[in-house]
């Protein structure tokens, strides 16, 4: 894991009823060189230093409805919908994934694991592109070992949609050949925007930054955030 060097930016993470991974999150960035602060759900803005957004993990009213359907109608994300708007740069996992997905900010839906079973363990996923704020520090075809955990993980497309994304470079990861744990369509583990500022995973990169838990390969993604943050931190001062 290696610490970004210069200023450190603001990432901020929002937290829903619900949410385990925040606290992760937030030592993760602090690690590689953000400062991170944790904002209520409830509120009505993001701090003013906010050079990027993280959507944690977890299971935000109780996976009630559906998966990130109720949280998507959280105040802060009126503020979260903005600041994607804007151009700022946006970050979704797993559980933050489907709340963007439901939020309309990311293409596609998160639909039940085909085997209908919660999923947890380290899978292998293949970077398709690096000219992205999340996937910078990657190159083009590394495999990266990062832990899934979930029971609705399943990315969904449509063939005519499917294609569109990918002729337009969106599918940013896919899970290796068999590695696949939740049934979705062509393996995409990971989509972009049509912008190329908000991006969704269902992997947890969060939990892989430490040599002690088998793989450090999420660094690569948070690290990414945090350099993209940090330009465009640069940029605006």
């Amino acid at each position: 894991m290696t610490e970004s060097a210069g200023p450190r930016p603001t990432i901020s993470v929002i937290v829903f009823p619900g949410s385990n991974d925040d606290r992760d999150a937030q030592l993760a960035l602090e690690r590689l060189g953000a400062a991170s602060s944790r904002v209520w759900h409830t509120e009505e803005a993001l701090p003013p230093e906010t050079g990027a957004v993280v959507l944690p993990g977890g299971f935000s009213y109780g996976d009630y409805l559906r998966c990130g359907a109720i949280a998507r109608c959280s105040p802060l994300m009126k503020a979260v919908a903005r600041f994607a708007a804007d151009g700022g740069l946006v970050l979704g996992i797993c559980n933050g994934f489907q709340i963007l997905t439901e939020a309309g900010l990311l293409p596609g839906t998160l639909r039940p694991n085909k085997s209908l079973s919660f999923v947890c363990r380290d899978v292998a996923l293949t970077v398709e592109h690096t000219e992205t704020p999340f996937t910078s520090r990657c190159t083009a075809g590394q495999e990266l070992t990062v832990p899934v955990k979930h029971g609705d993980g399943c990315w969904f497309a449509d063939d005519e949609l499917l294609s569109e994304l990918d002729e337009n470079g969106q599918l940013i990861l896919r899970y290796a050949a068999g590695a696949n744990p939740n049934g979705a369509v062509a393996d995409v583990a990971g989509v972009l925007n049509a912008h190329g500022n908000v991006f969704g995973l269902m992997p947890h990169p969060e939990h892989a930054v430490d040599p002690l838990l088998g793989s450090t390969d999420g660094a690569l993604i948070l690290g990414s955030l945090v350099d993209a943050a940090r330009l465009s931190l640069a940029v605006t001062v």
